[in-house]
């Protein structure tokens, strides 16, 4: 062979060995894969204002959620029964002035991790050396959910967890690390819970909770003795678990006051919230029950009273799993949405966006479903919800979770589901009864929606078109403006599924402002401070939540968007310790950290 044609033949081979080398095409599909991002995140701009881009592993963060496996008496409808765990919770628990975050696990043994934000777009898992990380021991239940919430006013958030079992308390030593006071505290032994929030429903400066119950307190999971353990009724079952009101009694003790206080039921809890609807100045309390209807509590200052029925509220029994507010028409007044089951051409419940009727107010407070009305309605087996201004043009959108049991794609449960749910209530409640479900999915593989609130009372769901596509069993959702660029990120637990981070870019034409507020009279955390922003001819009103949403938690700061041009006249501050506070011309695009009057 002559030189120059051994020459070419070389570089032939080099060149074709270089082009198809594994190293080669995963470059290639990397700056392919870029590429396509970089248009979706224009197109998304330019059409909805924010983009959503899933940046977990790059952030550091490699979280799996682990489903519990209980007695074997459940074996055959067990990826059902343990269907629930994954929950998310924003704090600043070290008080740096950056968010972080905390998530749970549900097998036995299984570790749950306290996410410290690093301030460089990376978080660090320092749960186990905070003492707050090896939680699932056996013999003591797994974790549902977990609030945060500065009991005794000392500047530091503390961490009440739920469980299917023994509830926790733990209190924050000065950033430094975790002590367990549950002993002190006073908690129940055992309570199977899956909802739990601080509020201060008195007014006394001091936090105190409230816990709902799912199954009944007296059933251990993991060692029946009876199956008799499930709802009695699909549509009005009251055999759940018990409902828990504690009272903060100062030196970090607190009292079981819930039948004190008008809060006796046992509806099965999923999703719970306060927050002031009647502008009366008390938090009152919404519930969302499994297999019935909605409670809300109205609360006097004094006493709570179950106003469901007359509100409108407990109007129809569904699947309730979800429990958030929103001032969704910038009108100063919340509504609440109350996610639910829909399976097309199965079961139709739709998820409810409770608004109230113009012209009521105080106890004679009103509230229709307008869900279909706004196009929030259809949801598929929805779970957690938040409202949030994710692209900062002044009103709040809605992201929502949803997808049961994803197993098999080809094989469905529903029709087996759907002959238990029809039974008498002695069959629907032995759980010797249900049908196996042999590996078939139950409302698996769903897509997520967000809509976008278009200020007049339409949404529109926008959720692949900037970047929302994942189809896991998502449980918990919480926003937090993690790297304080003004945006708000989203944070979502999937069952048996990776803890997924969306970074939010938003368009900088739109602008926003976040206030950070620290109470005195009033409790420390600042839970149930209302902010209402004034701005161009309108107004937004939010409040400091100690829980909303399923298992879940968003970060204290209240974050509004304004839109382009926004000319603030001013932010009204309404403290729980009933004191006003008014901030002429607050400035945009800040975070505004406000401490409460002496």
């Amino acid at each position: 062979m002559k030189p120059g044609i051994l020459t070419r033949t070389i570089v032939t081979i080099v060149f074709f060995a270089l082009v198809f080398s594994p190293l080669f095409i995963r470059r290639y599909e990397a700056r392919r894969d870029e590429s396509r991002a970089k248009l979706d995140l224009q197109a998304a701009l330019a059409g909805h204002g924010f983009y959503l881009q899933e940046v977990s592993k790059q952030a550091g963060v490699n979280f799996v959620h682990e489903a519990p496996t209980l007695d074997a008496k459940l074996a055959h409808i067990m990826p059902q029964v343990a269907s629930m765990g994954a929950s998310v919770s924003i704090v600043d628990f070290d008080r740096d002035g950056w968010p972080d975050i905390y998530v749970t696990n549900s097998k036995e043994g299984s570790k749950n991790a306290l996410y410290r934000n690093n301030h460089d777009g990376t978080f660090t898992d320092v749960a186990e050396q905070m003492g707050i990380a090896d939680v699932n021991k056996a013999g003591t239940g797994v974790s549902m959910g977990a609030v945060w919430g500065d009991y005794d006013n000392d500047g530091y958030e503390d961490l009440l967890l739920i469980k299917w079992g023994k509830p926790e308390l733990f209190h924050n030593d000065g950033g430094k690390g975790f002590t367990r006071v549950t002993e002190q505290a006073g908690l129940p032994a055992w309570v199977n819970a899956n909802t739990a929030l601080w509020f201060d429903y008195d007014g006394d400066g001091k936090l105190d909770f409230f816990i709902g119950g799912y199954y009944a307190e007296d059933v251990d999971l993991w060692h029946l003795s009876s199956t008799k353990i499930m709802p009695d009724s699909f549509e009005y079952a009251k055999n759940g678990g018990r409902k828990y009101l504690f009272h903060n009694l100062g030196n970090g003790k607190f009292e079981e006051v819930s039948e004190k206080m008008g809060i006796n039921s046992r509806r099965w809890a999923l999703a719970s919230t306060a927050a002031d609807l009647r502008g009366t100045g008390h938090p009152d309390l919404f519930v969302s029950n499994d297999y019935g209807v909605s409670e809300l509590y109205f609360n006097d200052g004094k006493k709570f009273h179950e106003a469901g029925q007359e509100t409108g509220v407990g109007f129809a029994p569904k699947s309730g799993m979800n429990a958030s507010v929103g001032d969704i028409l910038n009108q100063g007044r919340f509504s609440v949405y109350v996610s639910n089951i829909s399976e097309e051409g199965v079961l139709i419940q739709g998820n409810n966006l409770w608004v109230p009727k113009e012209g009521t107010s105080g106890d004679g407070t009103k509230y229709e479903n307008l869900a279909r009305d706004f196009g929030v309605e259809m949801g598929g087996w929805s779970f957690g919800a938040q409202f949030g201004d994710l692209n900062n043009d002044g009103t709040l959108d809605l992201y929502l979770t949803n997808g049961y049991v994803s197993l098999d794609r080809n094989k469905s449960y529903w029709y087996d589901f759907s002959k238990i749910a029809g039974g008498h209530a002695l069959i629907i409640n032995d759980a010797k009864n249900w049908p196996a479900m042999e590996g078939r999915s139950l409302s698996g593989y769903q897509t997520k929606h967000l809509w976008l609130n278009d200020g007049s009372g339409k949404f529109v769901d926008v959720a692949p078109a900037v970047g929302v596509t994942d189809t896991y069993d998502g449980r918990a959702v919480a926003f937090a403006d993690l790297w304080n660029r003004g945006a708000l990120d989203v944070i979502v637990a999937n069952e048996r599924g990776p803890l997924l981070i969306y970074k939010n870019t938003v368009t900088p034409e739109n602008k926003w402002i976040e206030f950070d507020l620290t109470g005195t009279k009033s409790n420390r955390s600042a839970i149930g401070a209302r902010v209402t922003v004034y701005w161009n001819g309108q107004q937004q009103a939010q409040e400091v939540s100690g829980g909303s949403g399923f298992a879940s938690q968003n970060q204290r700061r209240l974050h509004f968007g304004l839109g382009k041009f926004p000319q603030i006249e001013k932010a009204v501050i309404r403290w729980p310790s009933g004191k006003i506070q008014t901030i002429p011309n607050p400035a945009p695009d800040q975070i505004h950290e406000v401490k409460e009057p002496e």
